[in-house]
């Protein structure tokens, strides 16, 4: 699943999140897909599991916690255990045909949170929800 020419992989879908308006990652896909009883409920108790198990390892970048437009993404230098567990969630996106792509970069954008797994990065560069309302204000 790793290239190791990139520094970073994230897993993320065609839908924009409402406050980065940049790709949903894979644990957004995921409870969409749980809060809108598309999957089935052994599916969804799978989910939960694979999600408790990241909330109890991942740390949560504080800017996520705030709802702040900033975007996730696994290093993929250290992060093997991270993606072995996730794979899971990855067949169940499949399963439900929902698509998603793995995105490597070296160049995330301004890195405003770093762990020994994750990096988040500020959403910069796309548009906001009050730039759709209002492009002229500008």
């Amino acid at each position: 699943m790793m290239n190791m020419n990139f520094k970073y992989v994230r897993i993320e879908g065609k839908e924009l999140a409402r406050n980065t308006m940049h790709a949903k990652g894979v644990f957004s896909m995921c409870w969409q897909l749980v809060q809108n009883d598309v999957m089935e409920k052994e599916d969804a108790e799978l989910f939960k599991e694979i999600d408790s198990w990241f909330a109890e390892h991942l740390p949560w970048p504080p800017q996520c916690k705030n709802q702040e437009p900033v975007i996730c993404w696994f290093k993929t230098d250290n992060s093997d255990e991270m993606l072995k567990m996730i794979r899971p969630a990855l067949w169940l996106l499949e399963r439900y045909s929902h698509p998603f792509f793995l995105v490597y970069t070296n160049s995330p954008g301004e890195i405003v949170y770093e762990d020994q797994y994750q990096i988040a990065a500020k959403a910069d560069g796309f548009l906001q929800i009050d730039d759709l309302q209002k492009p002229w204000s500008k």
